[in-house]
């Protein structure tokens, strides 16, 4: 059985933020920017551990994916059967505020 993606509020917030910043300058390298974050997401349906640890965390349920430049952090919830998208953050913004 597939696991459920759940995306945070702040993660919606973030995947709309930067698709909007990309699209005042190239809507179509948006729409594929866009396009690509939800695709490596969709993969975590069937591979919820093929991500790695998030460094700055000590929590091995915390894992990120990238889609360069982008890092996706997500929480893995085993007993649920889900990952919950917890943040997409520009690798050149620093560290993300991970809840």
């Amino acid at each position: 059985m597939a696991f459920k993606i759940f995306w945070s509020p702040e993660a919606l917030g973030d995947l709309l933020a930067l698709t909007s910043y990309i699209a005042q300058d190239n809507p179509d390298a948006a729409e594929r920017v866009g396009l690509a974050i939800l695709h490596k997401v969709s993969l975590l349906e069937q591979h919820p551990f093929i991500g790695r640890k998030v460094p700055e965390t000590n929590d091995p349920k915390i894992r990120e994916l990238i889609e360069r430049p982008f890092r996706i952090i997500y929480r893995v919830r085993r007993r649920e059967r889900a990952a919950e998208v917890l943040r997409v953050w520009h690798g050149a913004r620093g560290e993300p505020e991970i809840e």
